[in-house]
C-alpha cells in the first residue's frame, strides 16, 4: 500500500471543529473544552445539547426555556405513528424503523425542504425537533411490537426520563434516570467517527438536517459502527450459558481466532475514558438490584485483556450491561446511541453549513488500461 493512501481516512484532517476533542494517548474527551467526566456527573443531557448546539453552559432561564421548547416537540405526527406501527408489525431492526421514520419526519416538519446554509435558527429547530422526538419514535416501536400500546410522553418529564417512561408506561426511579441521563451525555458526541462523517458529506452537499442525520443513522446500523453493545452483552450471555469461567471462555475464542467484543478503538490507545464511567454506573445497578453476575464477568474479562493481550475496554464494553441492567432489550442499544448521538449529529451538521466545501476525496485507479472495445455482436 503507498505511503500516501489512507485506508478509511485514518489520520486524514479534513475539517476543523469546536465541539469535541479527543486525545487517544492519554484517554481524555472533552465537549468544548469541558471534561467528559464533569459533564457526565454534573450536567444533564438538556445541558449537554445546549453546549454542543450554542457553544456554552445554560444559565437556569436559558436552560428551562430549552427544556420547554424541548418538551414541545416530543409528540409525532400521526402518519409517523402509523409508518412506526407498521414497521413494528413486520419486525425489521430497529435501527431500519428509526431510519425510516426520522426519513418522514423531513416530510411533515414545518420547516422547507430546502436548506439556507446561513439560517442557522432553521436548520438548528429541525435538529430540536429530530432530538426531541426520536425517543417517542423508539419507545412506540418498542412496545407496539410487543402486543402493547404507545405512551404519550409527559410535560413533566426531561429527555431520559420521558424516553423510560414511554418504554415502560411507568415513571423510572431516580437511580435509572440519573443513570440513563449519563449515558446519554457519554455517547453525545466523539470526533469525526464514521456516522457523524457521514451525516457531514450529506449536508455539504447543502442536503437538508433531516437527510444528513437519515445517512448517520443508517451508517450507525452498521455492526462495525453502532452495533459493538449490543454483541457485548450477547458474548456475556454465551459466556454465561457455557458454564465455563470468563477467562477460559475468552481464551478459548481468541484461540479460534474469535474477536472479543468491546475492546480496542480506533482513537484511544489506552481506556476510553468513557468505558471508566459506565462501569462505576454498571457496578451500581449491580449492587442495586442484588446481582453482580454481569459485572464481575466484565471485570474479569477486562483484567485479561489488559494483562494478556494490553487491549484496552471501549465505551461499548461498560454500556452494555448498564442498559441490560436497567431492563432495556439488546437489540434497543444501537437506537439508544442514535438517540444520544443525534445531538452531536446535529451540532455537525450545523457546523459543516457554516463553512461549507463540498466533500469530494479521490480514489487511486488500480484498474485495467487501454482496453479495446469490442462492438456487442463480436463477443
Amino acid at each position: 500500500m503507498a505511503d500516501d493512501l489512507k485506508k478509511g481516512l485514518e489520520g486524514v484532517l479534513v475539517e476543523e471543529s469546536s465541539l469535541s476533542s479527543i486525545d487517544g494517548d492519554a484517554g481524555e474527551l472533552i465537549y468544548r473544552g469541558y471534561s467528559i467526566e464533569d459533564l457526565a456527573r454534573e450536567a444533564s443531557y438538556e445541558e449537554v445539547l445546549y453546549l454542543l448546539w450554542n457553544g456554552e453552559l445554560p444559565g437556569r432561564e436559558e436552560l428551562d426555556e430549552f427544556e420547554e421548547r424541548m418538551n414541545e416537540e416530543r409528540s409525532i405526527d400521526d402518519s409517523v405513528l402509523e409508518t412506526v406501527e407498521r414497521l413494528a408489525e413486520q419486525d425489521p431492526e430497529p435501527m431500519a424503523a428509526i431510519r425510516t421514520a426520522v426519513s418522514q419526519l423531513g416530510v411533515t416538519d414545518p420547516e422547507p425542504f430546502e436548506v439556507d446554509p446561513e439560517d442557522r435558527e432553521t436548520n438548528l429547530e429541525k435538529g430540536r425537533r429530530i432530538t426531541a422526538k426520536l425517543p417517542t419514535i423508539l419507545a412506540a416501536f418498542a412496545r407496539i411490537r410487543d402486543g402493547e400500546s404507545p405512551v404519550e410522553p409527559r410535560d413533566d418529564l426531561g429527555h431520559a426520563a420521558n424516553f423510560l417512561y414511554m418504554l415502560n408506561d411507568e415513571e423510572p426511579d431516580e437511580v435509572a434516570v440519573e443513570t440513563f441521563d449519563a449515558a446519554l451525555v457519554l455517547h453525545a458526541d466523539h470526533g469525526l467517527n464514521a456516522s457523524t462523517f457521514s451525516a457531514m458529506v450529506t449536508a455539504s452537499t447543502l442536503s437538508d438536517v433531516h437527510s444528513a442525520i437519515t445517512s448517520a443513522v443508517g451508517t450507525l446500523a452498521g455492526p462495525l459502527h453502532g452495533g459493538a453493545n449490543q454483541n457485548v452483552m450477547k458474548m456475556l450471555q454465551e459466556i454465561d450459558e457455557s458454564d465455563k469461567e470468563p477467562i477460559n471462555w475468552v481464551e478459548d475464542a481468541l484461540d479460534r481466532g474469535r474477536r472479543v467484543a468491546g475492546f480496542g478503538h480506533r482513537v484511544y490507545n489506552v481506556k476510553d475514558p468513557r468505558a471508566y464511567i459506565l462501569g462505576e454506573m454498571s457496578e451500581s445497578l449491580a449492587e442495586e438490584a442484588g446481582e453482580r453476575k454481569w459485572y464481575e464477568y466484565s471485570i474479569a474479562i477486562e483484567e485479561y485483556m489488559q494483562e494478556e493481550k494490553d487491549i484496552a475496554p471501549n465505551v461499548d464494553f461498560y454500556s452494555a450491561t448498564t442498559y441490560y441492567q436497567m431492563g432495556i432489550p439488546i437489540d434497543l442499544f444501537t437506537p439508544i446511541f442514535a438517540m444520544s448521538r443525534v445531538g452531536g449529529w446535529t451540532a455537525h451538521v450545523l457546523e459543516q453549513y457554516e463553512d461549507n466545501r463540498i466533500m469530494r476525496p479521490r480514489a487511486r485507479y488500480v484498474g485495467p488500461t487501454d482496453q479495446e472495445f469490442v462492438p456487442i455482436d463480436e463477443r
